[in-house]
């Protein structure tokens, strides 16, 4: 018996075009080389699983997550790509892991040796389990360190009987240090003259890296948020056609006629200097847009620019609107385009104080995902 649609009665979405992750992932592919779809973070606000199937639909070979339960979701969505988890796996978490045929990072001996006994209890074969190691150029987070053990590690896999696979790093400030990047790919390639052979899969490029650096590029480029058509900072990419994926858009429910000197929202931190319509739109912080957008940030109804009024609620912000007209059940763009005007991710980003990779992947689970351009 098929389920029902879920009930849906409250205008706000978030619009994925599909054809725009197609388009992207065409657009960031090496001539000759390989792509790895990064779709953690619920593919960055996205829906992992649609973006995954688009992603491999336009050529990329394989798919990055953060945790394994990402990865089994994907394989419960019927995926069957290779998918690389981007850390080490978490203790416990190896069977389950291997038993749905993700590929594990390892960059520590004991993580390294729960792998290969997690091989045996899931039944595979460990020759037929590959793994990556993950070397730690600069970053500091998470990886093999210092990058000269990449030799002695390698050849601990080889002594667990489990295949090598890959050897990667991730870089810190491709997007704004070229001094710093080059730097990390002068480690990595040190490491690599450490290995007694050439592993089949080397991959450094995140998305900065995979637009500025085509020397990152090695076997494989790993982007992440370019694949969503947004710039990793502002400039990188520029000129490419990268394409937005995501517009989030919601609907005027109510508008009042308000005099001059009245306040708005909770605190009153919002007091009309003339008389002005105010429209009520049904999204707030609970949904993920931001709080720090209060008073602060504009959205687009009828293809104009209108001031969001006072202190953003949990379910709700008001928008000042002054003396256009302005109807219930009229389009709020609170994220992407509108006639001739566009509220892009690094805007709310700027004005907020952060950076676009939050804005996207605040998006709340409550604000349901409409896709455009689903193959099929």
């Amino acid at each position: 018996m098929v389920s029902p649609p879920p009930r849906r009665y409250r205008p706000t979405e978030a619009v994925i075009d599909l054809d725009a992750i197609r388009a992207n992932v065409r657009t960031l592919t090496p001539p000759g080389g390989a792509l790895l779809a990064v779709v953690k973070a619920d593919g960055y606000g996205h829906g992992d699983v649609e973006v995954a199937r688009a992603a491999l639909e336009a050529g990329a070979s394989r798919l990055g997550v953060a945790l394994v339960e990402e990865g089994i979701r994907l394989r419960e969505a019927g995926i069957d790509a290779p998918v690389l988890v981007l850390s080490e796996l978490p203790r416990g978490s190896e069977v389950d892991a291997l038993a749905h045929t993700l590929t594990p990072t390892v960059c520590t001996p004991d993580g390294l040796a729960a792998v290969a006994v997690a091989a045996d209890a899931a039944g595979r074969d460990r020759g037929a389990v590959p793994v990556h190691i993950k070397v730690d150029t600069g970053m500091h987070r998470i990886g093999l360190w210092p990058p000269d053990l990449l030799g002695a590690f390698a050849g601990d896999v080889a002594g667990t009987g489990l295949t090598l696979e890959g050897v990667w790093t991730h870089l810190a400030r491709a997007e704004d240090d070229e001094a710093t990047t080059k730097e990390q790919l002068h480690r990595f390639d040190e490491a690599l003259a450490g290995l007694p052979t050439r592993p089949p899969m080397l991959h450094v490029a995140n998305s900065a890296a995979t637009i500025a650096y085509p020397a990152a590029h090695y076997d494989l480029v790993r982007p992440g948020i370019s694949i969503y058509g947004i710039e990793p900072a502002p400039g990188i990419g520029e000129g490419l056609g990268l394409r937005p994926a995501l517009s989030w858009r919601s609907a005027v429910v109510m508008t009042k006629r308000l005099s001059a000197g009245e306040s708005i929202s909770y605190g009153h931190s919002y007091t009309l200097d003339r008389e002005a319509t105010i429209a009520i739109v049904p999204a707030g912080y609970a949904d993920g847009y931001p709080r720090r957008l209060s008073s602060i940030a504009e959205v687009l109804i009828g293809g104009r620019r209108h001031r969001v009024a006072g202190t953003v609620t949990m379910d709700q912000l008001m928008v000042d609107c002054g003396d256009h007209e302005v109807r219930q059940g009229d389009e709020v763009v609170l994220l992407g385009r509108s006639g001739d005007e566009e509220i892009t991710a690094a805007e709310l980003a700027q004005r907020s104080g952060t950076i676009a990779y939050e804005i996207l992947t605040s998006v709340g689970a409550r604000v349901p995902r409409v896709y455009t351009g689903a193959s099929g």
